[in-house]
């Protein structure tokens, strides 16, 4: 009632924070919230509870901004610039964690973060959270994928006649397979970039 008479339904608050996207360094704040009313105490701890939401996403963001960073560096050291100057190293952490977060929210919020420094994604609440409230049309791409279930499938020992499979069944383009089923070593040793 106090809020609505004195402030006009208002709350009485003054939020500062930096621009959305802002690359911060640590030990910095991101917003703050000041109570310009001392009748309303409470009021700045009940919506800072609330705004300290944004550090899931600010967190996947990061931490997927420094993948890309190491990703981008090792593919230039490597021979592959031609991957990064064709915006192909865009698609190199794959966001398929949809499936192990602890909501729906989460996967939104925290697969827009990814989206902001990859566009391969799984995750349809994050395409929607983008196109809702970003105006993105699109902020995401699907790619071929195989899944766990997929390549055991064929069994420990026609492992690799399902990686096969996959390439022969998209033979151009990108493709995410599966490689950790029974022994990513091997794999990575004898399959990839070898058998097949």
């Amino acid at each position: 009632e106090h809020i609505l008479q004195a402030h006009g339904g208002l709350l009485p608050i003054v939020v500062k924070s930096v621009p959305e996207g802002t690359v911060l360094p640590y030990k910095n704040v991101l917003f703050t919230l000041e109570n310009t009313d001392p009748q309303c105490f409470w009021l700045t701890n009940y919506l800072e509870t609330l705004l300290v939401e944004v550090w899931y996403p600010t967190t996947v963001c990061t931490q997927s901004r420094e993948q890309k960073k190491i990703i981008t560096r090792y593919l230039k050291e490597t021979g592959c610039s031609d991957v990064v100057e064709g915006g192909l190293h865009l698609f190199k952490l794959h966001d398929f964690g949809f499936r192990g977060v602890s909501s729906v929210e989460s996967a939104a919020t925290g697969g827009a973060g990814h989206l902001v420094n990859f566009l391969g994604s799984d995750t349809m609440a994050a395409l929607m959270l983008a196109r809702k409230y970003y105006g993105e049309d699109c902020a995401g791409f699907s790619i071929p994928a195989s899944e766990h279930s997929t390549m055991t499938s064929w069994g420990r020992e026609k492992e690799v006649d399902a990686m096969r499979n996959m390439l022969q069944q998209y033979p151009t383009g990108i493709v995410a397979c599966v490689s950790d089923s029974y022994d990513i070593f091997n794999a990575c040793e004898n399959y990839w970039g070898t058998e097949l």
